[in-house]
């Protein structure tokens, strides 16, 4: 079983939160249209002015994902 890893997109300031819900639309669409193996995304407020975005992907789609969407950071993802 290959590794999973979390593609996270950072947004900061007072419209974080819309903007990382907004995003997570285009993962959502970006994951059917490459008819990625996992559909695992959502978004997170860390605070009043920083919000996430993130999906999750194996290790072998990594590459191509990180490339075309430009993530900010990873992590492994533990379920």
């Amino acid at each position: 079983m290959e590794r999973k890893l979390k593609l996270i997109w950072d947004f900061r300031g007072p419209s974080a939160s819309k903007t990382a819900q907004h995003h997570e639309i285009h993962l959502k669409e970006y994951i059917s249209l490459e008819k990625l193996s996992i559909t695992i995304t959502g978004c997170q407020n860390i605070n009043d002015m920083h919000s996430i975005a993130y999906m999750v992907v194996i290790d072998s789609e990594m590459k191509s994902v990180r490339d075309a969407l430009k993530p900010h950071r990873g992590q492994l993802y533990e379920e």
